[in-house]
């Protein structure tokens, strides 16, 4: 019985079962059949825009500027990855370092990363996370969140502690969130 099923989808390939035609139906319909397949296994997320990005950076950089401070803010997408890097006048270069560590600290671990201090020196299991290099315990780095969401994260070094880091921070997503949508 498979030696028939076989010939016969020999011959539809070759086109003398049902007409040439008949290939490119039976194409669209392995395309179609396979893309809504696909549908249900393709995730989609949000992530933060450069636009938005950009505008957190720059409430930020201003928030520290009103409080008498200069720093480095960095934004990071959902993935890590560094979306903007703002630097405030006469801030030191390990700033710049710290800034992007924060960010993806509090990203990788869905939590300020003042929060994850007190935890990491409350808890002595926690304590090993300052074995990752990726990560950098200090207050000073906030996740971004849309509708429950997190889309991204920005951290802030370089403002006079972490508490002020933080507090810049949170005054940068309050105000680049609070822009119309189609400015995000």
């Amino acid at each position: 019985m498979a030696g028939t099923s076989e010939r016969r989808l020999e011959r539809f390939i070759n086109g003398s079962l049902g007409g040439p035609g008949c290939l490119v139906f039976a194409s669209a319909i392995i395309t179609i059949a396979s893309s809504t397949a696909s549908e249900a296994q393709v995730r989609q997320q949000r992530t933060v825009s450069l636009v938005l990005a950009d505008r957190i950076a720059t409430a930020t950089i201003e928030a520290c500027r009103v409080g008498g401070r200069s720093a480095v803010v960095a934004v990071v997408d959902r993935g890590g990855n560094l979306v903007t890097l703002q630097r405030g006048d006469d801030v030191g270069p390990h700033n710049t370092i710290a800034a992007q560590k924060k960010a993806f600290t509090a990203l990788s671990t869905k939590t300020s990363t003042s929060v994850l201090s007190e935890r990491a020196h409350a808890d002595p299991t926690s304590r090993n996370l300052n074995t990752v290099d990726a990560l950098l315990l200090l207050g000073g780095g906030l996740p971004i969140m849309f509708d429950q969401e997190d889309v991204g994260a920005v951290g802030v070094a370089g403002s006079g502690g972490s508490a002020q880091d933080e507090a810049c921070a949170m005054k940068g997503i309050v105000a680049g969130m609070a822009a119309p949508p189609s400015s995000r």
